[in-house]
C-alpha cells in the first residue's frame, strides 16, 4: 500500500496510540511496525487474535508483560561461552517468571478459552523452573549474591565475618589502651584502601608501630594501620579475592545453565513479545469498543453507527455509511463543517484499521472490503516548495491515483476539482468521477458542485449522500443520510443570521427556476428521510423488546420441561421400585405355595390362608404407593388458612413439604419439599395434621424417600468405569441419597493413577447440595475413597 494514505487518514496516530499499550520495548516495536495487509486469511486471522484476547481480558483479566526486556544480546553471548552478569542473569529470571505467569493465565477450563487462537501460544511456552529457581536462589539483586549460592561462599564470608570481629575486637583494644590515647587524633576505627585503620596525630607518627595508608587534608593526622591487625586485614584481602572468584564460579555455572536452555528462552521472548503485541490490540479496542468486523473480497464496506476513534467519544456522531452492493460511488454533498470529510475519513481509517488486524469503533456486524490499496486526496495539498497551487497539488496527486488505482481499490477524495472555476471544475469532476466508474473502482468523494448531485441521480451505480442540517440552530447534525443529495442553506441560514429579505429575493431571482425546485424537492426528501429512519428506530426498539420477551419465555419453557423430566424419572423409578417388590412377593408366594403342593396329606390350608391373607395385605400396600388417594385433612376453602411453618401434602408431586412463604393474591405459596423449594397454589395442598407432619431433616420427607431409604446403600463402588460413566452412575446416586435422607456417602473409586479420582472430585466441587468432601481416613479406604457430606 502506498504510505502516503496512512498519514492522510491519520492511521500514524492510530500506530502511536496503539504502542502505549504495549509493555515491552519488543512489543512496542511490533505496533510501531504494524501494516494493513491485503491477504485475506492474514487479515482473519490478525482479527481472531485480537477478539479471542480481548475476549480473555473480558473473562480473565489483564496478563502483564511488565518487566519484560530482550535478552537476545545476552544469548548471543552465552553461544560464545561468555559469562553473564547478575544484571543480565536476572534479566533472563524476570523473563522465566512472566512466561510461568502466562502458563497459568493460558490454563482455563473455560471450553471457549481453551480452544481459541491463543491456546496454541500458551502451549508452547516453557516455564523452565528449574533455571528460574537456580537463579533466584543464587542473585538476590544486581548487587547481590546469597549465601547458599554455594557451600564454599557460605564458609567464605563465615570466615570474613569472624576476621572483621577479630580486626574490630583488637583495633578496639588499641584505640581504648591508655599508653595510646594521648597520640590518637580521635577514638575510632576507618577504612583507607580496603585496610582497617586509626588516626593518629602527625607528631606521633614514630612512635606508633603502624603502616601509613593516608594523611587528612590538614596534614596533621595520619591514618595508620596497626601492626596488631596487619596479618589480619591481609587475610581478609585473600578472603576478598577468594570471594570473587567463587561467585564468578558461581556465575560461570548459572551461565552455562542458561546456554543450554538458550534455544526455549529465545522461543518465549518470541512468544511473549508476539501475546504483548496481541493484547496491546485487545487493550485499545477494549479503550474505544471496537468489534471485529466482517470481512469481504467482494469489495462490500458497510459500517454501521462507526465512531472515528480519534475524536471525543462523548462528541463524536456514529454515522451509517455503506458502499459496495447496490452502488460502487458515493457522494458526499452539503455544507462546511458538516462532517462530510470525517466520513471520508471514517471510511478509510476503519479499512486500514481492520486490514491490520485491529477492531473498530462500530456496531457489531459491521463489514470491511479487502482493498490490494487505498488512496486518499484529502485537505490542503498546496506544496510552496514545488511552487504550486492548491488545486494544481491536488491535480498532480488525482493524476498518480488514476494512473495506479484498479477494480481492487478504494479511492477518496475530498472536495473534488475545487479551488478553479466552478463551471469547469464541475465538469472535470464528472469526467474523473466517470472514469473511476467505468474502471469499477469503489470510491467515496465530497463536492459542492451541484451538477455532480445531478450526476449521480442520473448514473446507475452512483448514489448521493449528505451531512444533515439543522435550520433551527444553524448547526449541523453530523448524521449522514444516504439517498440524498446535499440541500445548498445559503439562503436560509442568511435569512436567519438577518440578511434583508430584498437582498435574498433579488439573491433568488438570479437562479433558475428549475434550480430552485430541485432544492425544494431536496429539502422535502431530506424531511421524509428523518422521519421514516426515526419510524424505523422505534420499530427496531419494539423488534428487540419482543426478541427479549421470547427469550424469557423460552427460558421458563426449558426450565419447566427440565422440571418435567425429572419428574417422570423419579415416578418411572419409583414404579419399578414398586413393581421389583410386587415381584418379590409374587416369587416368594410360588414357591411356598409349590412346596405345599407337593406335601398334600399335610395339613397346609391353613398357612395356605395365612398366605393369602399377607398377600392381600402387601398388594393393599403397593395399590398405595401406586396410586394417590386423597388424605384426611382439614378442609381449606381460603388460602390465607395455610400459615407459614405449617405441614402439607403436594397433591401434584406426591411429596411432604412445609409453608415457607404465604400465599399472595393469586393463592400461591412457596412450599419447601426437602431441598426442593416451590411455588404451589393452595388448591393443590392438603393440610397435615401435626402427628402427620415430616420428620426432622435428615429423615425421609416422603412416601419415595421412604421407600429409596429402604434400599439406598451408604456407598457406591466406581472401580472400573470411565470418568464420564462414573459421572454418569454417581449423579443418579447422590440424587437418590439425599431424597432418602442420608447425610454422608462413601464414593469408591480406588488409587490407581488418580484420574478417576480428580474427575470426580471436580464433579463433586460444583454441587451447592453437597457440602464438603475429602479423602477417607487411613484404615477406611485411605486415598481410594472419598466421603462426601450434605447441607
Amino acid at each position: 500500500m502506498n504510505t502516503k494514505a496512512f498519514i492522510t487518514l491519520e492511521y500514524d496516530k492510530i500506530i502511536k496510540k496503539l504502542e502505549t499499550f504495549a509493555s515491552s520495548t519488543m512489543g512496542k516495536k511490533l505496533c510501531k511496525d504494524l501494516l494493513p495487509s491485503s491477504d485475506y486469511e492474514e487479515i482473519l486471522s490478525a482479527q481472531t487474535e485480537t477478539k479471542d484476547a480481548l475476549t480473555r481480558l473480558y473473562k480473565t483479566g489483564y496478563l502483564s508483560f511488565q518487566g519484560l526486556s530482550d535478552i537476545r544480546p545476552h544469548l548471543r553471548l552465552l553461544e560464545i561461552d561468555s559469562t553473564l552478569n547478575q544484571k543480565e542473569l536476572l534479566e533472563i529470571a524476570r523473563l522465566l517468571s512472566i512466561t510461568a505467569q502466562a502458563v497459568e493465565y493460558g490454563d482455563t477450563e473455560d471450553e471457549v478459552l481453551a480452544y481459541d487462537s491463543l491456546n496454541s501460544y500458551f502451549g508452547e511456552l516453557d516455564p523452565l523452573e528449574f533455571l528460574y529457581q537456580r537463579i533466584t536462589q543464587c542473585i538476590l539483586s544486581e548487587d547481590e549474591i546469597s549465601d547458599d549460592a554455594s557451600s564454599a561462599l557460605k564458609d567464605i564470608r563465615r570466615e570474613i565475618k569472624q576476621t572483621n570481629i577479630s580486626i574490630h575486637n583488637k583495633l578496639t583494644s588499641v584505640i581504648n589502651s591508655q599508653n595510646n590515647k594521648t597520640m590518637l587524633q580521635d577514638a575510632l576505627i576507618t577504612v583507607r584502601n580496603g585496610r582497617y585503620c586509626v588516626p593518629v596525630k602527625t607528631e606521633y607518627r614514630n612512635a606508633f608501630p603502624g603502616m601509613i595508608h593516608d594523611q587528612s587534608s590538614s596534614g596533621s593526622t595520619l591514618f595508620i594501620e596497626p601492626m596488631a591487625v596487619v596479618q589480619l586485614n591481609n587475610h581478609l584481602k585473600e578472603l576478598d579475592i577468594k570471594e570473587k572468584m567463587e561467585i564468578e564460579k558461581i556465575l560461570q555455572s548459572l551461565s552455562a545453565q542458561a546456554a543450554s536452555c538458550s534455544r526455549e528462552l529465545e522461543e518465549n521472548q518470541k512468544i511473549l513479545t508476539k501475546l504483548d503485541f496481541i493484547f496491546a490490540k485487545a487493550k485499545y479496542a477494549k479503550e474505544y469498543q471496537g468489534t471485529e468486523p466482517i470481512f469481504n473480497t467482494d469489495g462490500i464496506v458497510d459500517i454501521k453507527q462507526g465512531r472515528h476513534p480519534l475524536l471525543d467519544p462523548k462528541k463524536v456522531v456514529p454515522i451509517h455509511i455503506y458502499i459496495g452492493e447496490d452502488f460502487n460511488m458515493l457522494l458526499l454533498t452539503g455544507p462546511n463543517t458538516g462532517g462530510k470529510t470525517v466520513s471520508l475519513k471514517t471510511v478509510g481509517l476503519f479499512q486500514l484499521m481492520g486490514q491490520a488486524g485491529l477492531h473498530i469503533p462500530a456496531f457489531q456486524g459491521s463489514r470491511l472490503a479487502v482493498f490490494s490499496d487505498i488512496f486518499a486526496d484529502i485537505g490542503d495539498e498546496q506544496s510552496i516548495e514545488m511552487n504550486l497551487s492548491t488545486f494544481s497539488s491536488h491535480m498532480t496527486n488525482l493524476v498518480h491515483i488514476l494512473n495506479e488505482a484498479d477494480p481492487n481499490s478504494l479511492v477518496l477524495l475530498d472536495e473534488l476539482c475545487g479551488g478553479t472555476d466552478p463551471t469547469e471544475g464541475a465538469a472535470l469532476a464528472i469526467a474523473i468521477l466517470d472514469d473511476l466508474h467505468t474502471g469499477k473502482i469503489r470510491t467515496v468523494a465530497t463536492t459542492h458542485y451541484a451538477e455532480l448531485k445531478m450526476y449521480a441521480m442520473d448514473t446507475e451505480g452512483v448514489e448521493n449522500a449528505c451531512c444533515e442540517f439543522d435550520l433551527e440552530t444553524l448547526s449541523p447534525t453530523y448524521r449522514l443520510l444516504i439517498g440524498i443529495p446535499g440541500k445548498s442553506n445559503a439562503f436560509s441560514i442568511s435569512e436567519r443570521l438577518g440578511l434583508p429579505d430584498y437582498i435574498i429575493e433579488q439573491a433568488r431571482s438570479q437562479i433558475d427556476a428549475t434550480a430552485i425546485d430541485f432544492e425544494n424537492m431536496l429539502s422535502e426528501l431530506e424531511k421524509n428521510k428523518a422521519e421514516i429512519e426515526k419510524e424505523q428506530s422505534e420499530l427496531y426498539k419494539t423488534k428487540q423488546e419482543i426478541e427479549n420477551l421470547k427469550n424469557s419465555l423460552k427460558e421458563k419453557q426449558d426450565d419447566i420441561k427440565e422440571k418435567r423430566d425429572k419428574m417422570l424419572r423419579d415416578a418411572r423409578e419409583e414404579a419399578r421400585n414398586i413393581l421389583e417388590e410386587a415381584k418379590e412377593v409374587a416369587d416368594e408366594s410360588i414357591r411356598k405355595y409349590h412346596a405345599w403342593g407337593q406335601h398334600p396329606k399335610q395339613n397346609n390350608m391353613k398357612k395356605m390362608e395365612a398366605q393369602r391373607s399377607d398377600l392381600r395385605g402387601r398388594m393393599s400396600k403397593l395399590d398405595k404407593k401406586l396410586a394417590y388417594k386423597a388424605k384426611k385433612s382439614s378442609t381449606i376453602s381460603d388460602p390465607s388458612d395455610f400459615k407459614v411453618g405449617d405441614s402439607v401434602f403436594v397433591t401434584t408431586l406426591s411429596l411432604n413439604g412445609t409453608v415457607k412463604e404465604a400465599a399472595n393474591k393469586d393463592g400461591d405459596l412457596i412450599i419447601q419439599m426437602g431441598f426442593l423449594s416451590s411455588v404451589v397454589n393452595y388448591k393443590n395442598l392438603e393440610l397435615l395434621a401435626p402427628e402427620k407432619a415430616p420428620k426432622p431433616q435428615h429423615q425421609p420427607k416422603d412416601r419415595y424417600s421412604i421407600n429409596k431409604a429402604a434400599t439406598i446403600n451408604p456407598e457406591i463402588n466406581l472401580l472400573g468405569n470411565t470418568v464420564d460413566e462414573a459421572i454418569a452412575r454417581l449423579e443418579k446416586y447422590l440424587d437418590d441419597a439425599m431424597i432418602a435422607g442420608l447425610t454422608s456417602v462413601r464414593v469408591v473409586h480406588g488409587k490407581g493413577t488418580g484420574a478417576l479420582r480428580k474427575g470426580i472430585h471436580e464433579y463433586l466441587r460444583k454441587l451447592k447440595f453437597v457440602k464438603s468432601y475429602k479423602l477417607a481416613e487411613f484404615g477406611e479406604g485411605d486415598a481410594g475413597v472419598t466421603i462426601v457430606t450434605f447441607k
